[in-house]
């Protein structure tokens, strides 16, 4: 399923460092022309393809391989993977070196820095040999730079409420209509379920400002963007100081947990925190990790939509899980673009791999999938059917994969009282600006 966002800060130094590696210059093939057109070869071919994730990943991952051969008699592929931590540096020592593997499996504050500097294939040249009718137009969006089509998501996900059933009924506290709510009813929702728990639990944990997923819905929901398509910072100010202001209010009035039990939860993961553990009743995740949740918590949790505070525009979109990229390096674009079109489209790899890499982007796969999914995987699936996404978010810009950690940084600045809201939301933009400049 999707990676737990938090996962991002553990990509630490080393992952930051194989961005910088593959920025400081790297060898394209010219086998990535412009305006060329592929063909399958019908001699022996040898594909590589690379990606992170963990040991039942590479199981499942290595038998759709093997349905790929069965189907190419005469590609043979070999699969290399890493976990996450170890996954930026080899791809970035690789790419310099001119040695990329052909196929490789991007993250969306990668994707821009290595299509930047040329390193992967404009997935448009691929012509027929990869099908992307069955996919959103704000799904396809979410790979291309300029028109160009970086990387194809595999899957997406979308940024929801979570709301535990079981805690909103042992209190006596009805489930809000998130058709229509405001994030003045939510905070009054959690209020009350704090109140009438007698302070056995809190309403809300933490609703922002730790994740990447809150600002830009606070951004959008304002009319603007974390980055724009030219990878500038456009986040104004006011967008973080209403959202810090907003779990303020909460944590001062008890409606939220504390501040320093946020921290907690936080460090905790997923599957430890504050929200699985039925110490607070709403909390916010991507909808792809309500499996994870509603198994640690043992409870009915479900998704609710975001309050839009009656906003025209759309602020929720698409977030893919990761994508399946072709390098500019290979001497094999017409077999990359192959195998990426039977793992995204192929009916062998969907019974093989299913919901592994997230809910499926193809709307025909999706589909297909679901009268075998399960609850909680059909909950995931719902909600994605259910909201109303805006245009795709930007990409993260060359020199923005930090900004996870510097939101984080500053979030926790702020409810400790060491900032003002103003103060840190200047000096965290400022910031995020200077890493983007600098890598410029």
């Amino acid at each position: 399923m999707l990676r737990v966002p938090r996962r991002r800060l553990v990509a630490t130094a080393g992952a930051v460092a194989a961005a910088a590696l593959v920025l400081s210059g790297c060898s394209t093939g010219g086998a990535a022309g412009s305006g060329s057109t592929l063909e399958l070869s019908d001699k022996p071919v040898t594909l590589t393809v690379t990606w992170w994730g963990s040991d039942a990943r590479a199981e499942l991952t290595n038998e759709a391989i093997a349905a790929f051969e069965d189907e190419y008699p005469n590609i043979t592929v070999e699969g290399q993977y890493k976990d996450w931590a170890g996954y930026w540096d080899a791809v970035a020592t690789s790419t310099a070196a001119n040695d990329s593997a052909d196929v490789v499996q991007m993250d969306e504050i990668y994707l821009a820095s290595y299509a930047d500097r040329g390193a992967l294939y404009d997935l448009n040249q691929a012509g027929d040999l990869l099908d992307t009718t069955s996919f959103a137009e704000e799904s396809l969006a979410a790979g291309q730079i300029d028109g160009a089509q970086y990387g194809v998501p595999i899957g997406v996900a979308a940024y929801s409420i979570v709301v535990n059933a079981d805690l909103f009924e042992q209190y006596g506290v009805e489930l809000p209509d998130d058709e229509t709510w405001t994030w003045d009813d939510l905070a009054a929702t959690a209020q009350e379920l704090t109140d009438q728990s007698g302070g056995a639990i809190h309403g809300a944990g933490n609703l922002g400002g730790f994740d990447t997923g809150s600002v830009k819905y606070w951004a959008r929901s304002a009319g603007g963007e974390l980055f724009d398509g030219a990878g500038e910072v456009t986040l104004e100010p006011d967008a973080l100081v209403d959202l810090w202001e907003f779990n303020l209010g909460l944590i001062e009035s008890g409606a939220a947990e504390t501040a320093s039990s946020m921290v907690e939860s936080f460090a905790a993961g997923l599957s430890a925190g504050s929200l699985a553990t039925n110490k607070v009743a709403i909390g916010t995740a991507y909808n792809t990790q309500i499996t994870a949740l509603r198994a640690a918590s043992g409870q009915d949790l479900r998704l609710l939509k975001l309050p839009r505070d009656g906003a025209d525009n759309k602020p929720d979109y698409y977030k893919p899980s990761m994508y399946w990229s072709a390098s500019s390096q290979s001497d094999h674009p017409a077999e990359a673009a192959a195998f990426i079109d039977f793992m995204l489209n192929s009916d062998a790899a969907t019974e093989i791999l299913k919901t592994e890499r997230g809910i499926p982007a193809n709307t025909e796969v999706r589909g297909a999938l679901e009268a075998d999914l399960s609850p909680d995987d059909q909950l995931a699936v719902d909600y994605l059917n259910a909201i109303d996404p805006g245009t795709a978010s930007p990409l993260t810009p060359n020199g923005g994969s930090s900004i996870e950690a510097i939101f984080q940084r500053y979030t926790q600045e702020v409810y400790f009282g060491q900032l003002t809201p103003k103060e840190a939301a200047k000096a965290a933009i400022d910031e995020i600006r200077g890493e983007v400049d600098a890598a410029a």
